[in-house]
């Protein structure tokens, strides 16, 4: 899985690299992120078949027939194996894939003689961000408040539309399957272009593209034991 990740190379420079065309201009006032945990707003690169965006939605998928957004928190993750099956991401599969650029990411192994797993940073061994799959929905509240109240009849108006996204996960490759069995699905610059375009439906085709990235790619090592704590965001990690 992927639970934590970087986010440290500014927005405009992401969108220089991910050949972006718009992107908000507050987004230029957001700091780096070294600890990025679920439900926190991260950057994406998203396609509305003419514009390509670079925009922040929160991490954690909350479907559009959702409740409540607490179910974001508990998919963050979606399985590439499955993903074209399950209710929550197949119409997202369909029409709504995004990148989510990270500088890296984090993960755990238990090491031999200690009760504590031990945190490991995992990156590109060229410096240049990760292109995680991911997918994006928008959540506009439950059906029960999809009507804006009239002044003064006590009615509640619909919450603001909440963008959201997950990464999708495959199984390790030789390299990252020495800390985990599991891994994002890390997107070449080929296929950036086939995965955003919303004009492209095929999941069967779309399918081919999760798979794990080459272990070339990886490179890793250990980290303090500080980034098991979510408040710790800075460079040190």
């Amino acid at each position: 899985m992927c639970g934590r990740f970087v986010s440290s190379t500014p927005p405009d420079q992401l969108a220089q690299y991910f050949d972006v065309d718009e992107m908000p201009e507050q987004l230029l006032e957001r700091g780096p992120n070294y600890n990025t945990a679920p439900t926190t707003e991260v950057f994406v690169v998203h396609d509305d078949g003419s514009t390509r965006r670079l925009d922040a939605f929160r991490w954690g998928l909350v479907p559009f027939w959702a409740k409540d957004i607490s179910v974001g928190s508990r998919m963050i993750n979606a399985r590439a194996e499955t993903v074209g099956e399950k209710p929550a991401y197949r119409k997202a599969l369909e029409r709504r894939r995004c990148i989510v650029p990270a500088d890296g990411f984090y993960e755990w192994k238990k090491e031999p003689g200690s009760k504590k797993k031990q945190p490991y940073f995992i990156h590109r061994p060229d410096g240049e961000p990760f292109a995680f799959a991911g997918l994006w929905e928008v959540w506009k509240g439950p059906k029960d408040r999809d009507r804006s109240g009239d002044e003064g009849s006590g009615e509640l108006p619909p919450p603001e539309p909440l963008r959201t996204c997950t990464i999708i996960t495959t199984s390790a490759n030789e390299k990252m399957s020495e800390l985990h069995d599991r891994m994002p699905v890390i997107l070449p610059r080929s296929a950036w272009d086939e995965w955003l375009s919303p004009e492209v439906d095929d999941t069967e085709l779309l399918g081919r593209l999760l798979v794990p990235a080459p272990s070339e790619i990886i490179a890793f090592h250990p980290v303090s034991t500080e980034v098991n704590n979510v408040r710790n965001k800075g460079e040190h990690l």
